[in-house]
């Protein structure tokens, strides 16, 4: 039924987009409008620029914070998903569970998936167990992705203890374009989108249609008795690894008297897939059936020279069904609910920039299993200045945020520097206090094995960096340290005979040091480099564990990337080098996951114009490295993918050099 009625809307909105384009053959369409930003003028400088980045981006919502920006533009026609793409940046560790379809998270700065915040164009991605599955937002979507690492509670709210990635949607256009993309490769994997923008109801409008499905059926090698030396190893072929799914997304955008805009976005997501377990508890039957919806719309208008204000609702709801379980272990049903609204109010007074924000949301979570449910309220006030001090060179941004959630009160406050040295240097610090309230799961929900506990505190991060940047027209570097401590971790301890509960016993110290580098000589020639060393230590009071590194956090991450060619011909090769990482507390070296190294390489070209048609050429895992995921399967080793993509009209920037559908 959901497949008719997006039918449906792509071919309305398409015929829509039609008559508007050929009526702008007779009056042309305005160029697109895009929301005025407002000016931070000061007592010594007139006639400032107008930022460059939207007043809802990471960089204007923490102007001192360690971030990186990815254009996913860049990437079109590439053989890769969101997680590998945020992958590259330093000191973010993807933890894979597989091939197509399969759970993707995110660990940052040695916190754990559940304490990292992901927002699609600002609406809240984590779900009721505090995780965000990035496998279900393709990079068909994507414009953008924006990364803030450290303390993200001020700006974020509760749950950003190692960051918050804001995974920006394409935007519509107000001429006529359409664009479709397939590929196909290794283990029966096949993906395509379709998408659609031009003029619509005085406004620009976006519809994108998307899907795919893998076998993920790779062949392995195993010891089946590790104990022994010299055991030869075995052929195995992975199976539960299976994945389909697609969606849709529609946005929607119109200009206001006065400066104003308002977006709409509605997004859909569908996705089936088997679920493999662990090496030492392998499913036979099990699978995950995902539905998600998301609505989001945002207001927002310039007041005066100096003055800006917007508004955002968004909804979110999920459907999650787990079936083919053992009796007692099956989770069954489970639907999780989030709404809420955010009103932000800016105001330039002399060296001051002032933003306060109020937002209140609601969330609940049902699960079929015994008839459990949950709900709480969530409401904060965040205030902000930005002091502009010796004509703009040294910035002050304080923050604080006052947050409840539930029956929980958290203070997240945080202070931000920054120095214009001049000649492209200078330097940033950021020092600030973040929360976790416990999740849902953890506190009422039973999970088969997994008891709550209602009796949990809120996680707990202290954290500081500080960096130096160095910029001019062709390079873009930056290099820093940050620490960390993290305190009331939430962990679950086994409960005999079977069972596990959750307790605040863990607490932790993350230090490390930070590298990226982007270097763009030529319009052909693009080369990125990112590295991390974190180090990691447990201060949990049991000598058996104490200062041990903690699991799953590899102490280096190298990721290299070259891109050289114009249009017409062009390649590519991407390095990934990460050290071994251990998989539980206790610290030995022989219960770790082993260091890897995988080399991609690619090619494209874009042999036709108007219609532009481009072909594109992937080989991931070039030298066929066997590695496993976090609970001990193997991942997929060298695969191969060919993508054809099209673009009817394109009117891509005329710096651009690569293909840029709409």
């Amino acid at each position: 039924m959901w497949r008719s009625l997006l039918a449906r809307t792509v071919v309305g909105l398409v015929l829509s987009f039609q008559g508007q384009a050929q009526a702008g053959q007779e009056t042309p369409a305005p160029d697109e409008a895009p929301l005025p930003e407002f000016v931070l003028p000061t007592v010594e400088v007139i006639g400032r620029e107008v930022p460059a980045s939207p007043v809802d981006s990471a960089p204007r919502r923490d102007p001192t914070g360690a971030i990186t920006v990815i254009d996913a533009r860049e990437r079109v026609g590439e053989a890769r998903d969101t997680a590998e793409l945020l992958g590259g940046s330093a000191s973010l560790v993807v933890q894979d569970s597989g091939g197509y379809g399969q759970s993707k998270n995110l660990v940052v700065r040695g916190a754990s998936s559940n304490g990292v915040l992901v927002f699609l164009d600002g609406i809240p991605l984590n779900g009721a167990g505090g995780v965000a599955d990035l496998s279900l937002i393709p990079v068909a979507l994507l414009e953008r992705m924006e990364i803030l690492r450290g303390a993200a509670g001020a700006r974020y709210g509760a749950g950003g203890l190692g960051g918050a990635v804001n995974l920006v949607t394409r935007a519509p256009s107000s001429r006529l374009l359409t664009s479709g993309e397939v590929t196909y490769g290794s283990f029966d994997t096949v993906m395509a989108h379709v998408a659609a923008s031009g003029a619509l109801l005085d406004g620009q409008a976006l519809v994108l249609l998307h899907g795919g499905r893998s076998q993920g059926d790779f062949s392995y090698r195993v010891d089946e008795l590790p104990a022994l030396d010299d055991n030869p190893l075995t052929q195995e072929v992975r199976t539960r690894n299976d994945a389909r799914g697609g969606g849709a997304l529609l946005k929607y955008r119109h200009g206001l008297d006065g400066g104003g805009r308002v977006d709409v976005l509605a997004e859909l997501s569908l996705e089936d897939r088997a679920l493999s377990g662990t090496v030492q508890n392998p499913t036979v039957s099990r699978r995950q059936e995902q539905t998600r919806l998301s609505l989001g719309a945002r207001w927002g208008r310039p007041f005066g020279d100096t003055g800006e204000g917007s508004a955002r609702g968004f909804f979110r709801r999920d459907w999650l069904d787990v079936t083919g379980g053992s009796t007692g272990v099956d989770a069954g049903a489970q639907h999780y609910t989030v709404g809420g609204v955010e009103v932000e109010g800016r105001a330039v007074l002399g060296r001051n920039a002032l933003a306060i924000t109020l937002a209140g949301s609601s969330e609940s979570v049902t699960q079929a299993v015994g008839g459990q449910a949950a709900s709480w309220w969530r409401a904060s006030v965040m205030a902000m200045d930005e002091l502009s001090l010796f004509s703009e060179r040294l910035k002050l941004v304080p923050s604080l945020r006052v947050e409840r959630v539930g029956h929980y009160t958290l203070l997240s406050p945080k202070l931000g520097a920054s120095v214009d040295l001049g000649h492209g240097f200078g330097v940033r610090a950021n020092a600030g206090q973040s929360h976790r309230a416990p999740s849902f799961l953890e506190l009422y929900i039973r999970q088969g094995l997994l008891l709550p506990n209602p009796e949990l505190k809120p996680e707990r991060a202290l954290s500081v960096d500080a960096a130096a940047l160095w910029h001019d027209d062709v390079w873009n570097v930056t290099a820093g340290g940050f620490a960390a401590v993290y305190e009331n971790l939430i962990a679950y301890e086994l409960y005999p005979p079977m069972l596990a509960k959750p307790y605040n016993f863990a607490a932790a110290r993350v230090w490390g040091a930070e590298v990226e580098v982007e270097a763009r000589p030529r319009a052909w020639l693009i080369a990125t480099s990112s590295y991390a060393w974190t180090r990691t230590q447990n201060r949990y009071g049991d000598p058996r564990y104490f200062g041990k590194e903690l699991p799953y956090r590899p102490r280096h991450k190298w990721v290299g990337r070259l891109r050289v060619g114009p249009d017409w011909l062009n390649g590519r090769t991407e390095v990934l080098v990460q050290s071994a990482q251990l998989i539980n507390r206790v610290g030995e070296a022989r219960l770790s996951l082993p260091s890897r190294t995988w080399v991609s390489v690619g090619a494209s070209s874009t042999f036709l114009r108007k219609p532009d048609l481009t072909v594109s050429f992937d080989v991931k895992n070039l030298l066929d490295a066997r590695t496993a995921d976090y609970t001990g399967m193997p991942l997929p080793g060298r695969a191969a993918y060919v993508t054809l993509a099209v673009a009817l009209d394109p009117s891509p920037p005329e710096a651009s050099h690569v293909a840029s559908p709409p």
